[in-house]
């Protein structure tokens, strides 16, 4: 850190207290009311989504679709120069190996001020919305559990998701809901009773307005073991030129006022036309701050559904237009002043009743399975990384829980409780501030990281 200061008094270029500023990023990010927190700051989601080669590959020349394992560091490294000029504080990943190691990029995007919200779920170790019983099984836990063990001990962890657009078009897929659930209540007991950081975990729900509120409701209803800490949900409902009403985002905001937990937008960006990015202007402006924590843009490299924000060639990164485009919104776009007028406190929400778009009726869900009981107390054990599946596996849960049974044994090291009273009903059968840096200080500085050859002073 001295020789980082020494360089930037050197050049004129920052002082040594806007380079620490930038760099904090061990501070873990907390809930209160419906507003992340970074000690006693708001914190608001300035991301990207970011898996190079695309979020269901499992594979490719190098060895799995992982970003962030000790084997894609010079990429990571060349990725973290991008976020920190795009001005980010966050990314998601959607894909990792839980058996490789993932240290070196860890601590070189703490280094750089950059947080991490992580999806639990693989390809082959997922829920299955044709037969979410089934997959809903021990192997499938035993994974989820063990990509928790290796990534609790990061303090830029800064959320997990249980779970990626499991509820989709179809009203059949509503009946994943209860499974859903049970998987974010397994993996808060988890997280407690193995006594590790009380990091947030919630669910990130596909873009459809039939199901959007429903599925928000149930995953904030029932007792608190069972409820999510915080919901997300793609929206690219705002397509430029448009504006805060045209887009129907102010009719969002007006539906979630109330909701008692963080939201953020797991995905936005709409390209059906030149993308100007003019909803970060909203986003975290205060038409929204006091419902919504902010969101991540999909996505940071091009793939085939042509929404990068770059292209990948080998070993470089080409920026596009869209890549300027956000930047400039961003730097144009300062966080709300104070707490952004959050709620410090709320109630849980209502259980859905079934519906035409909603077919799960009550608030039942599922027992943890007998076979994955031993994990809460003897751990995950050995990770398995990407290989096998653990879609058809056996002893899937046959019974359903008691509420309230999901409750850790054990008291976290720190909390992020979800907010506001119980409401169930009765059961049916089985901040990082805009960095001041300019781009030729960021070049100087990594310029002096790649001369000492070290990682440890990345900012």
């Amino acid at each position: 850190m001295k020789a980082v200061a020494a360089f930037a008094a050197a050049f004129g270029l920052a002082s040594a207290a806007t380079v620490q500023k930038r760099a904090d990023a061990s501070t873990p990010i907390t809930i209160s009311g419906n507003a992340f927190m970074r000690g006693n700051d708001r914190f608001y989601v300035r991301g990207v989504d970011y898996q190079p080669g695309g979020s269901s590959g499992t594979s490719g020349s190098d060895g799995p679709n992982d970003p962030l394992r000790d084997e894609a560091f010079d990429a990571c490294s060349r990725d973290i120069k991008n976020f920190v000029d795009l001005g980010l504080n966050t990314i998601r990943v959607y894909t990792i190996d839980n058996s490789a190691k993932h240290d070196k990029c860890m601590d070189a995007l703490k280094q750089a001020g950059i947080y991490l919200i992580l999806d639990v779920n693989s390809p082959h170790y997922s829920l299955n919305r044709e037969n979410p019983a089934k997959s809903y099984n021990p192997s499938y836990l035993q994974s989820i559990f063990a990509t928790i063990d290796v990534f609790q001990k990061y303090d830029n962890t800064m959320a997990f998701f249980s779970g990626n657009e499991v509820i989709n078009e179809t009203k059949a897929s509503t009946l994943t809901a209860p499974y859903i659930k049970a998987v974010t209540r397994d993996m808060k007991q988890y997280l407690g009773n193995r006594q590790y950081r009380s990091i947030p975990v919630g669910y990130s729900a596909a873009d459809i307005e039939q199901t959007r509120y429903d599925t928000a409701s149930f995953l904030n209803c029932g007792t608190p073991d069972e409820r999510s800490d915080f919901f997300a949900f793609n929206d690219y409902s705002w397509c430029d030129p448009s504006d805060f009403q045209k887009s129907g985002w102010a009719d969002k905001v007006q539906k979630f006022k109330d909701y008692s937990i963080p939201i953020f937008l797991s995905e936005y960006g709409c390209n059906k036309g030149k993308r100007a990015f003019e909803e970060v202007k909203s986003l975290y402006g205060t038409d929204m701050s006091a419902v919504y924590s902010g969101g991540l843009v999909y996505e940071y490299s091009n793939e085939a559904n042509s929404f990068g924000l770059g292209s990948i060639d080998g070993t470089t990164y080409t920026p596009n237009d869209d890549y300027k485009a956000l930047k400039d919104a961003l730097a144009g776009t300062p966080l709300p002043s104070g707490d952004g007028g959050f709620r410090k406190s709320g109630q849980a929400s209502q259980c859905p009743v079934e519906n035409g778009d909603w077919q799960w009726g009550n608030d039942s869900l599922p027992a943890i399975p007998d076979g994955a009981k031993k994990y809460m107390t003897g751990g995950a054990g050995k990770a398995g990384g990407l290989t096998g599946s653990s879609q058809d596996a056996p002893g899937g849960s046959t019974t359903w829980a008691t509420p309230g049974s999901g409750a850790p044994s054990t008291t976290a090291k720190a909390g992020t409780s979800s907010g506001g009273s119980s409401t169930s009903k009765s059961a049916g059968p089985l901040n990082i501030p805009e960095p001041n840096v300019t781009p030729f200080i960021i070049g100087g500085i990594w310029l002096m990281v790649s001369m000492l050859g070290g990682a440890s002073v990345l900012l």
